[in-house]
């Protein structure tokens, strides 16, 4: 019996955590028995979307700043329409490539608008093949705030014309889409609860650090990176500063931060050991990216979240707010973000009592594979009686 074919479509624009949690959920897939084939639209990042998963990546595009205002090749040159054209031929025939049983596109419609160029083709061959493909959106829990007038209908009418499946990777005990998307309830298509999709449990630290400041990819964050450079040489006490300035900040910025770094602070661009630093760091300081928090609540360490907030960003400081009123995190704004008012978060974070327990569901990823499992059972009973009987 041949194994189910997923076509599992993500981009990356800034940070990497699209493709890290797309990239979990493939490798779930592929524990689950599925063949898995993931398009990457973003910058080449070493070790994703990972092992067992045929992997094709398109033409790569970034976003021309932390506003997301248009698309960038990696030399930063804006892209043209024979560049778009170049993407969309090389993205359909991946998908005649695959045949594939089920199609998931991370994050569109409700985001990545930007790709329409390509995805709105990409449907159109979905919805022309026979048999049909079942077609999944995978989306975070907590969304942007779409601030245009128009936005949220055409989302709720793309999805209602086209998608058989909303996957919201979260746990419904702690945000339900319609927090951040306030036309949920006008979706027609099956909305299924994954559970947040963190990494599994990792292995105990090989290094422990007082203070683990990460800053995710690290094409946004510079002034978190500034800050802690100068909380550290600030510092009056003999801590351990560990900085992870991520893979995406400029080579020479990252050279010239790890030359001035003072004895006390290590400095890496990226760690592949990160999950398991947490568990051994007293205070984990970070953006509030899905990836990250999913992290520091498997670690259970203390949090002291800086949301990402530049151009109009509003995901990040809802999720930061949600935790700390949950007693999970503290919060220093990034408006407020200064080395003396870091250095003073960080202080009364470290003294705080510890963080609450919680029972938030972590297994989305496998969750994920299993709901798309059983979704395409039933599904084909409907629409292809011969592959439901063997599914």
């Amino acid at each position: 019996m041949k194994r189910l074919r997923v076509f599992l479509y993500v981009q990356h624009l800034l940070g990497i955590g699209h493709l890290a949690r797309a990239s979990r959920i493939a490798a779930a897939l592929v524990d689950d028995g599925f063949d898995v084939t993931v398009v990457t639209g973003g910058a080449p990042i070493a070790g994703f979307p990972g092992l067992g998963v045929k992997s094709v990546p398109l033409p790569p595009v970034t976003s021309g700043d932390e506003g997301f205002s248009g698309l960038v090749d990696l030399q930063g040159k804006p892209i043209d329409d024979d560049f778009k054209k170049r993407r969309s031929e090389t993205l359909l025939q991946a998908y005649r490539d695959c045949r594939p049983d089920i199609v998931i596109i991370e994050a569109f419609p409700f985001g990545r608008r930007q790709m329409r160029f390509e995805l709105l083709p990409l449907i159109e061959a979905i919805n022309a093949t026979s048999p049909k493909p079942l077609l999944a959106t995978s989306v975070r829990d907590i969304l942007q705030e779409r601030v245009k007038p128009g936005r949220n209908e055409e989302t709720v009418d793309l999805i209602n014309r086209h998608f058989d499946l909303v996957m919201v990777h979260g746990d419904p005990a702690f945000a339900t889409i319609d927090k951040t998307f306030p036309l949920a309830g006008a979706i027609r298509a099956e909305v299924s609860y994954t559970g947040l999709v963190a990494a599994p449990p990792p292995p105990a630290a090989s290094e422990r650090f007082d203070v683990l400041v990460s800053v995710g990819g690290g094409a946004a964050g510079r002034s978190l990176v500034s800050s802690t450079i100068a909380a550290a040489r600030n510092a009056n006490n003999g801590w351990k500063w560990c900085l992870i300035t991520g893979p995406n900040l400029p080579k020479d910025e990252f050279d010239a931060i790890a030359r001035d770094a003072r004895p006390g602070l290590s400095v890496f661009r990226f760690r592949e050991d990160f999950a398991s630093l947490l568990t051994g760091a007293r205070l984990s300081v970070s953006q509030a990216g899905y990836n990250t928090v999913c992290d520091v609540l498997r670690a259970g360490c203390r949090s002291l979240l800086v949301p990402f907030a530049a151009g109009g960003e509003t995901e990040q400081t809802v999720r930061a707010l949600m935790l700390e009123e949950l007693g999970l995190a503290t919060v220093l704004m990034e408006k407020d973000l200064t080395p003396e008012r870091l250095a003073q978060a960080i202080a009364r974070a470290l003294s705080g009592p510890a963080p609450s327990a919680h029972r938030l569901d972590l297994e989305g990823a496998r969750h994920s594979a299993q709901i798309l499992r059983e979704r395409l059972r039933t599904w084909s009973l409907k629409m292809r009686p011969g592959l439901g009987r063997g599914a």
